[in-house]
């Protein structure tokens, strides 16, 4: 039987978000690979083998799995969120691109998930509903000054945007310098939405005007969405719902 290597997203944390190619493709999987808190999401099986790794060695794990894959196994490899959003499938084919040659020719397939960022915009409304863009606010593989860049432009465009690892005990001035950033460009009363453990039962939701945020709002288990200058927000009971118009004012 010929190996086949398959990266897949498994959503932001409700199994009931993990789409029904996903789990075919973990149900008939002979070895799983991934980051620790993903792999342990995978129910154990008779002739399912883990491998779970620590964070930050996205590479070695990739080419552990295209190994494994030469050798004629059913390799999945899961990311959170979708494998194609600041997870394992770059990661997969960059080891692929300077690899062994033979890696070229294997079976690779890449299945979708739902993101954190489209998880958290629904769970409220549709902040992301206009152009928007996404950040990654860890300067582990670019330097700070991409990053500040990359704020300053999105902001002065007037995207809606989603920053994903604002902060970390490794990381806990980011978000901070990225907050400052763009409170200096946007308006003072645009809503900054902090999902935290987005999908699970202990999922909160804060909206706050980017004037009154604090940079200890966020954390690792938090996506972050900041509203463009058309967003707007309707008061009722419970959670505002929040949306961006799909039209621009000419």
């Amino acid at each position: 039987m010929s190996g086949r290597l398959t990266i897949v997203g498994i959503g932001p944390g409700d199994d009931a978000l993990v789409t029904p190619e996903v789990q075919a493709a973990l149900d008939q999987a002979t070895d799983i690979v991934g980051y620790l808190p993903y792999v342990a999401r995978v129910k154990p099986r008779p002739g399912l083998a883990l491998h779970s790794s620590d964070n930050r060695v996205e590479i070695n794990r990739s080419r552990h799995a295209l190994e494994m894959t030469s050798q004629g196994r059913q390799v999945v490899i899961v990311s959170s969120g979708d494998p194609g959003v600041f997870a394992m499938a770059a990661a997969v084919l960059e080891a692929v691109d300077y690899g062994d040659p033979a890696w070229r020719d294997l079976d690779i397939r890449i299945l979708p998930g739902i993101t954190a960022m489209l998880a958290a915009a629904a769970a409220c409304g549709a902040p992301l509903g206009h152009d928007f863009c996404a950040i990654n606010l860890s300067d582990n593989m670019k330097p700070w000054s991409v990053i500040d860049k990359r704020l300053r432009l999105a902001a002065e465009a007037d995207f809606a945007m989603a920053f994903y690892n604002p902060r970390s005990k490794s990381r806990p001035d980011g978000f901070g310098k990225a907050l400052k950033t763009l409170q200096e460009i946007c308006d003072k009363d645009r809503p900054m939405i902090f999902a935290r453990n987005i999908s699970l039962s202990d999922q909160t939701i804060q909206i706050v005007p980017i004037n009154e945020v604090q940079e200890d709002m966020a954390d690792m288990r938090t996506v972050v969405l900041l509203g463009s200058s058309q967003t707007r927000i309707i008061h009722r009971d419970g959670t505002p719902l929040i949306y961006t118009p799909r039209s621009v004012e000419k």
